[in-house]
């Protein structure tokens, strides 16, 4: 009877293995929420609509931990594309964020390094490519673009948003 009952045990764990592993998250890597859902409101804005794009935006990062410009003005309610144009030889990446955020969120990337995100407000730019992020403006203030690849940011690879 033991046998029977650590056979159906094993059984039983087998047959949930694939369930686990489609919930692992490995099997997230490619996945996007669908357009449906609706953007999330940020300090710093919210994602735009490609249709609704007044201005593009074209910056440059190279690996001298620079961005070029390192200083863009918006109107308060533009939606803008920024278009990151990687002349490294480095992956790059530029997200939005406060200067808060933007550090905490450097700091998390020092202890995992290897993390995956994809949020609306950040492009991650392999060398020689360009990246995109559409973002309508409907805060003002004063905010910050970076690099939060490990190094970089600390390098001062950082820019500056001003929405009036």
């Amino acid at each position: 009877m033991k046998n029977v009952l650590n056979a159906v045990i094993l059984s039983m764990g087998l047959l949930a293995l694939p369930l686990a592993q489609a919930h692992a998250p490995s099997a997230h890597k490619n996945h996007t929420a669908p357009s449906s859902a609706p953007a999330e409101q940020k300090v710093w804005g919210i994602a735009g609509d490609p249709k609704k794009v007044k201005r593009t935006i074209e910056i440059r990062m190279t690996d001298n931990m620079r961005f070029a410009p390192n200083q863009i003005q918006v109107k308060l309610g533009e939606t803008v594309r920024l278009v990151a144009v990687n002349a490294g030889k480095v992956l790059h990446e530029i997200v939005i964020g406060t200067p808060q955020e933007l550090k905490a969120h450097a700091e998390m990337m020092k202890k995992h390094p290897g993390m995956e995100h994809d949020e609306p407000y950040m492009a991650h730019v392999d060398p020689g490519k360009k990246g995109d992020i559409v973002w309508t403006f409907n805060r003002a203030g004063s905010f910050e673009f970076a690099c939060l690849i490990p190094g970089h940011f600390e390098a001062g690879m950082i820019g500056r948003i001003t929405v009036k």
